[in-house]
């Protein structure tokens, strides 16, 4: 048993060093940068449709408490809000070529993965906080026409969704942008050092 402990541990120190030209280590960058570039473009466009959906209740259904309006008015306040850090963040990751000027793309890059940082810790809980708001203010109103039955379902079915969204979904999230992001730093900073090295 020592023996295979001795084996693993020697198997586990030894690394191999993994040599890929820059050409492979770009197209892995490329690739990778296209995808965050359009997981953002698909994070805006989604809050666009939340922005029209939330506010075309506004127009659509006449509603009789100004709780109603208050906290619809209150939730596109939040959508926006959140929409304008995420054009922010794009703009960050999008500004300019990094093949022409990857050591100032790999800088905005480390100011888009702080900016995210900021986005996931601080700015989360006032969206949460103000989305809560929004929807019991908008809630006040709706579940005055329903049973108590019904009453009692919507606010525990929001509740549990707010709760689930801000622990286990937020954590998946944070967890697989915090990796990507830090494996795209990683690859920038060998792909300048490979750069130097040829040079």
């Amino acid at each position: 048993m020592q023996e295979f402990d001795h084996i693993q541990s020697l198997w586990q120190s030894h690394s191999v060093e993994v040599k890929i030209s820059s050409d492979e280590m770009l197209a892995q960058a490329k690739k990778e940068v296209n995808s965050i570039r359009n997981r953002s473009i698909l994070n805006i466009a989604g809050m666009a449709v939340s922005f029209l959906a939330v506010g075309s209740l506004w127009f659509f259904i006449d509603f009789h408490s100004w709780t109603t309006y208050a906290g619809i008015l209150i939730v596109l306040l939040a959508i926006a809000a959140l929409t304008i850090i995420l054009i922010h963040g794009h703009r960050l990751i999008s500004k300019n070529d990094f093949t022409t000027h990857p050591n100032e793309f790999l800088v905005r890059l480390k100011q888009y993965q702080l900016a995210r940082f900021s986005l996931y810790n601080k700015m989360y809980w006032i969206y949460a906080i103000t989305l809560t708001l929004g929807a019991g203010l908008y809630l006040i109103e709706v579940v005055t026409y329903m049973a108590l039955w019904a009453q009692v379902l919507m606010v525990a079915f929001t509740l549990l969704w707010m709760i689930f969204c801000s622990t286990l979904v937020r954590k998946a999230v944070i967890k697989k942008d915090r990796e990507r992001i830090a494996l795209l730093i990683e690859k920038f900073e060998r792909l300048g050092s490979q750069f130097k090295t040829q040079s």
